[in-house]
């Protein structure tokens, strides 16, 4: 019988342990929680280029989540976006490929024009390169569209937590 109320018994401490490490969540008070508030009053500027278009979508797309807020910060986005072969065989033909996207942004102010936050933030995905041009493209480009959802969630997180700050 006490073997078996052991892990429980440790589990209700652990448990207490936790509560006192001062963890708060991020999104605590949902859409009129102090992070949701500030995410729904930013507004992405234009960035060029295909990833830059499909960065902005996914940007808008998450913040339209949060709510309608009068625009109060103003989010700059650059991009680079690479693709490095990585895989050589004897005769020089590339056999994997790494797509990075990393991207720049700045969180602007529009009341008083200060930047508030000025972080970089990327990711990478591995690619194998198929004898078809036509499969190496689509594989590339669908890379691109996997590396915008994760950066553009990193971004918004790195956000969150500096309104919470």
């Amino acid at each position: 019988m006490r073997r078996a109320l052991a892990p429980f018994a440790l589990g209700l401490a652990m448990l207490a342990a936790l509560s006192a490490c001062g963890l708060k969540p991020m999104y605590a008070g949902g859409r009129s929680g102090a992070a949701a508030q500030t995410l729904a009053s930013v507004q992405v500027e234009p960035i060029p280029g295909k990833n830059g278009w499909l960065m902005r979508n996914a940007l808008s797309d998450r913040l339209a989540a949060m709510g309608e807020a009068q625009p109060r910060y103003l989010l700059k986005v650059q991009l680079d976006d690479r693709i490095e072969g990585l895989g050589v065989r004897a005769d020089d033909t590339v056999t994997r490929e790494r797509r990075t996207l990393r991207a720049r942004y700045q969180l602007v102010d529009t009341q008083s024009g200060e930047t508030v936050l000025d972080e970089t933030s990327g990711w990478d995905a591995g690619i194998d390169v198929a004898s078809s041009e036509y499969a190496t493209v689509a594989a590339e480009n669908s890379a691109l569209e996997r590396l915008t959802e994760i950066v553009a969630d990193r971004v918004l997180a790195r956000v969150a937590l500096a309104a919470r700050e």
